[in-house]
């Protein structure tokens, strides 16, 4: 049987990456292939635990290093509970979120060490990586007010942090995502989710060799 595919999409709060992860998995089903969506930080049982630590609470709960160490943790068990069985399964793997989002916040965002935040993803990823990222990008009021409509109004710890710590996770991931062209896409998520998924269909067609139907 052959290895399933692991795609993730990132991005600032607001930025439509579980909308685009509902689309994709559902047209990858329509066309045949076998496909999960997934979450972080979340995604396994313990992983869901640690994230009711990490969006909840006040903004300055965790030292930016350490809330690193809880992701990588939640992590951790996402790949080892969830994804890396999927994958050996040939199952498509859909995640709202991975490894980038840790760097964009707390590396670019909250200022952890970048280096460190590397030696974590050695330690508990290997050389583990998706096969296609893509970064959906979004100014930073457009993002916030989208999450605040989305939610009623009830922010998460995330979404309450200062608009200029958004502002530089915003340009974290467009680093990240020019540092790794052959893995990264950047989209423009202000186009319309729709306008958007046809983008992230051809992009998975062009690199991945997916067919879609319907």
């Amino acid at each position: 049987m052959a290895r399933g595919r692991f795609i993730t999409f990132e991005g600032g709060e607001g930025a439509g990456k579980s909308t685009q992860v509902r689309f994709l998995v559902e047209a990858l089903m329509r066309s045949g292939i076998d496909a999960i969506a997934t979450r972080e930080p979340g995604g396994a049982p313990g992983a869901e635990l640690i994230r009711k630590l990490l969006v909840d609470g006040p903004e300055a709960r965790w030292e930016p290093l350490a809330e690193a160490v809880l992701h990588f943790a939640a992590r951790r068990e996402h790949v080892v509970r969830t994804v890396w069985p999927a994958l050996e399964r040939g199952q498509w793997v859909v995640s709202d979120r991975f490894a980038d989002s840790t760097m964009a916040y707390q590396g670019y965002g909250q200022g952890a060490d970048r280096d460190a935040i590397r030696s974590l993803y050695r330690a508990t990823l290997g050389d583990f990586a998706p096969d296609l990222t893509f970064v959906l990008d979004v100014p930073v009021p457009v993002g916030l007010a989208r999450a605040r409509a989305r939610e009623g109004g009830v922010q998460s710890r995330y979404e309450r942090m200062d608009p200029a710590m958004h502002e530089r996770l915003r340009q974290g991931f467009l680093a990240i995502a020019d540092s790794e062209p052959k893995r990264c896409v950047t989209l423009d998520a202000g186009i319309g989710a729709e306008a958007v998924q046809a983008q992230v269909r051809t992009l998975v067609g062009e690199r991945l060799g997916m067919n879609f139907r319907g």
